[in-house]
């Protein structure tokens, strides 16, 4: 099985304009991110798995956050010494770290370029967020994307073992995830899609938007979504993230 990798290139965060972003966050209704935990929860457990061994050899103090491809927090984890900080911060599962939402950060930012970033604080438009230092990068297997991850830190001096500790947090999800998939068979029917929609739901595991993968195929966004729309149907799911994991439990990807 592919590994799960980062996507290869970084880019440096465009700068923002700093607004301040004061509103209430969003966030992802109980039973909406109860069904979205469920239907990622090889991807929960791989990151949990990971981070029970790498955080034993950690000299610092960091936040570890997995969302899926719409930005919504799946699982995270922190210090010790961290506690009283995260308790008193809005981030929490289920909230939304798209740049409606949260401002931008470095998810968000992130989640448009499809490559790693990092965040300074100064660069982050809520000031909740203004003390991080986050590293962000997409997560994949092979060519299927299925989330991002975000390793974030209070301390300026650790920003080189902050990378270097995000680098290293797939190959251990790897091994976690290839383990789960491969005791735990797939009951699922089997599903008929035509080729066009094949390739849209390829398109779609790679992280490509609606705009990019009309531009791609020369058709129109109506379109793209009318495919998608019947590619939900034909999983029985409710957003990509949900196509993506069941379409590869079913071996389309």
């Amino acid at each position: 099985m592919p590994a799960i990798t980062f996507a290869t290139r970084h880019v440096e965060p465009h700068s923002c304009s700093h607004v301040t972003k004061t509103a209430p966050f969003n966030y992802l209704p109980k039973s909406q991110l109860d069904r979205l935990r469920k239907i990622n929860h090889f991807l929960i457990h791989a990151f949990q798995n990971s981070l029970s061994d790498i955080k034993e050899n950690l000299t610092g103090t960091y936040l570890f956050l997995l969302t899926d491809m719409d930005g919504v927090l799946l699982s995270m984890d922190y210090s010790p010494d961290l506690e009283t900080v995260v308790e008193g911060s809005p981030i929490r599962p289920g909230m939304i770290f798209t740049a409606q939402s949260c401002g931008v950060n470095a998810i968000s930012v992130t989640m448009d370029s499809n490559e790693p970033v990092l965040l300074l604080p100064e660069q982050h438009e809520s000031p909740y967020f203004q003390s991080w230092h986050c590293y962000a990068a997409p997560l994949s297997m092979g060519s299927q994307h299925f989330g991002y991850l975000d390793v974030s830190t209070i301390n300026a001096d650790m920003q080189g073992e902050l990378i270097a500790i995000a680098k290293l947090i797939p190959a251990y999800m790897q091994n976690s995830y290839q383990n789960q998939q491969t005791t735990e068979p797939c009951d699922k029917p089997a599903v008929e899609f035509t080729a066009r929609q094949l390739t849209i739901l390829e398109m779609i595991a790679k992280g490509f938007t609606v705009k990019a993968i009309a531009l791609k195929l020369k058709i129109k966004e109506c379109t793209v979504n009318h495919h998608k729309k019947v590619i939900f149907n034909k999983l029985g799911v409710q957003s990509s993230t949900e196509a993506v994991s069941i379409a590869s439990r079913l071996s389309y990807l």
